[in-house]
């Protein structure tokens, strides 16, 4: 069994991969086709490979995946503590109003039974803080692609942050307008290990995405 999608970096205990955008990283009701189809091929000795964190079905980009029991317990453990750097990548439908700035607003999981469950802010919930910076203006266009910066790991933090701003990731079904694939890419990440080792891997945006006719600066 070959495994199908780019692999960044590849040691004995990790591997850092690029996941595709439209793929979930677990099964559901809604997502039946998801990476963990593809994990067993990354697989040394008896150990299941497992995904250390996740990642949206359509946010596509890096992901770390532990092949050992104990590089399990390492990314575990350098989650928890917050020894990860992440980068993501966004277009944006309009312009920030500033071209870097810092959002600091918690998070809590709403849901009902006809719309479905989403995230909103909640001074009672989750802390939750993303700093941003506008890289410049789609040519031909007026979206922008802005970098994100997230301290905490909350779910959908980023998108709804963005549109916290007033500025949806285009394509974002549930807290922008739906129209086209979602543009969120998980850019970078850099992970500091138990014994002072420093792993950082980059991947770029999938190839459909528009910054590939150039990119306007602010």
């Amino acid at each position: 069994m070959r495994f199908p999608f780019p692999v960044l970096l590849a040691t004995r205990d990790l591997v850092f991969i690029n996941k595709p955008a439209d793929l979930a990283v677990h099964p559901g009701p809604k997502t039946p086709r998801s990476l963990e189809d593809h994990l067993p091929a990354l697989a040394l000795g008896g150990f299941a490979p497992v995904a250390a964190h996740r990642l949206d079905r359509d946010t596509s980009g890096c992901l770390a995946v532990a092949r050992s029991r104990r590089g399990a317990k390492w990314l575990s453990a350098a989650f928890a503590t917050g020894s990860t750097e992440k980068i993501y990548w966004a277009i944006l439908s309009a312009l920030p109003a500033a071209p870097t700035g810092v959002v600091d607003a918690p998070l809590a999981k709403v849901s009902s039974a006809a719309a479905g469950w989403r995230m909103v802010m909640d001074k009672s919930g989750k802390p939750a803080r993303t700093h941003w910076r506008v890289l410049g203006r789609v040519l031909d266009s007026d979206q922008h692609l802005v970098e994100f910066r997230p301290e905490t790991g909350r779910t959908h933090q980023i998108r709804v942050h963005a549109a916290h701003i007033g500025c949806p990731i285009a394509g974002d079904p549930v807290y922008g307008d739906g129209a086209g694939p979602m543009r969120l890419h998980a850019k970078g990440l850099a992970i500091t290990l138990p014994d002072g080792q420093r792993i950082a891997v980059s991947c770029d945006p999938p190839a459909d995405w528009p910054i590939s006719l150039g990119l306007e600066s602010q």
